[in-house]
């Protein structure tokens, strides 16, 4: 379910539909950026053939010191062939760059979540003023289905923060470059983000089969979330909610989860154990997106897909795919929680 604050208590975990933004890699090793050559600052062409000497001694476009050619194949990401993933991204220059810049990027995921509720609250604010009930906020704001507009003012302030974090982290301590930065890059290969949010599903509920009939009212109490979402909302609110749902919700979570979080995790843990520093990057990002939901009961299906999506961000050293699969797995509780209750029921009026 997606992220909310603490006055709506949860959201549902959203995703993206297959949007293709493709950008051609960056490489910055070297200084050598989409086939310019930078040196103290400076670019240039680089020929096909021209040898030009990079800060390591190496010389891009024709050979190494060694005297094996090196092309444009050799660097990570670049080679169709090539699997790109986000230590490959790193190692190559891909932001941050350094571990000082890492701890920025953390400073300013914390600041971003925190500014995402005062948001929240301000923007809920503004928006009952506009609809007339600013003096029922309180109470409604206790409802266990609150007005459209409430979840979606909620929702918009939260990922207010969620965005300010990526444009601080990219503007202050990137490249200026939002979009290879947190590698927010779309391809055709990432609808296999479909199966992935399908099994992702089937495994959250697979988790809580022996934990279910040890709690009380589990099936009420773990649908509460949900309902509490999309209960309150019929028709074009419902749509409203749907939207938010299975296109914002994945976006500018992954945004900052993967994006900001989990890429200044990945350059702090580096490649220690050649595998631990990846795997600690992924589990620590995916308990934090499940903790931010403020839902014990789902914390643990939550923080199973946060991991999942960590590694399939990891893998693919883009945001696509995880993205993709996000919104399948927020589309599929949608339709569980909202769809197909209407349609054996009667779709209210």
């Amino acid at each position: 379910m997606a992220l909310s604050g603490r006055a709506v208590a949860t959201s549902v975990n959203s995703g993206v539909g297959p949007c293709r933004m493709t950008m051609g890699s960056d490489r910055y090793r070297g200084g050598v950026t989409g086939g310019m050559h930078q040196e103290s600052g400076e670019s240039r062409p680089l020929p096909n053939g021209q040898t030009v000497e990079d800060h390591s001694g190496q010389r891009a476009g024709g050979d190494s010191g060694s005297g094996q050619p090196v092309s444009e194949d050799d660097v990570p990401g670049d080679s169709p062939t090539q699997r790109t993933t986000l230590g490959t991204v790193l190692a190559s220059g891909g932001a941050p760059i350094d571990r000082p810049s890492a701890w920025m990027w953390l400073l300013f995921t914390g600041l971003g979540f925190l500014g995402g509720q005062v948001l929240a609250a301000a923007t809920v604010g503004i928006a009952a003023v506009l609809a007339g009930q600013f003096h029922d906020l309180t109470a409604l704001s206790k409802l266990a289905q609150p007005p459209t507009w409430f979840v979606v003012a909620t929702l918009a302030g939260l990922w207010g923060g969620f965005l300010g974090a990526a444009i601080l982290a990219s503007r202050l301590r990137g490249t200026k470059a939002l979009v290879p930065d947190m590698g927010l890059q779309f391809r055709l290969a990432d609808l296999i983000g479909i199966p992935i949010g399908l099994v992702g599903q089937l495994l959250v509920v697979a988790v809580y089969v022996p934990i279910a009939p040890h709690v009380h009212n589990f099936d009420q109490r773990f649908s509460e979330p949900a309902h509490r979402l999309t209960g309150g909302s019929h028709g074009v609110g419902f749509v409203a909610i749907a939207l938010c749902t299975v296109v914002g919700a994945p976006f500018f979570e992954e945004l900052f989860f993967r994006g900001v979080l989990m890429r200044a995790l990945a350059r702090l843990f580096g490649t220690w154990g050649r595998w631990v520093g990846p795997a600690l990057a992924v589990v620590v990002s995916g308990v934090a997106f499940g903790l931010a939901h403020y839902e014990p009961l789902q914390l643990l299906g939550l923080s199973l897909f946060g991991v999942i999506l960590g590694a399939v961000s990891y893998r693919t050293g883009r945001l696509g795919m995880n993205m993709v699969a996000h919104a399948t797995f927020n589309g599929l509780a949608l339709a569980a929680t909202a769809v197909v209750p209407a349609l054996a029921h009667g779709w209210p009026a």
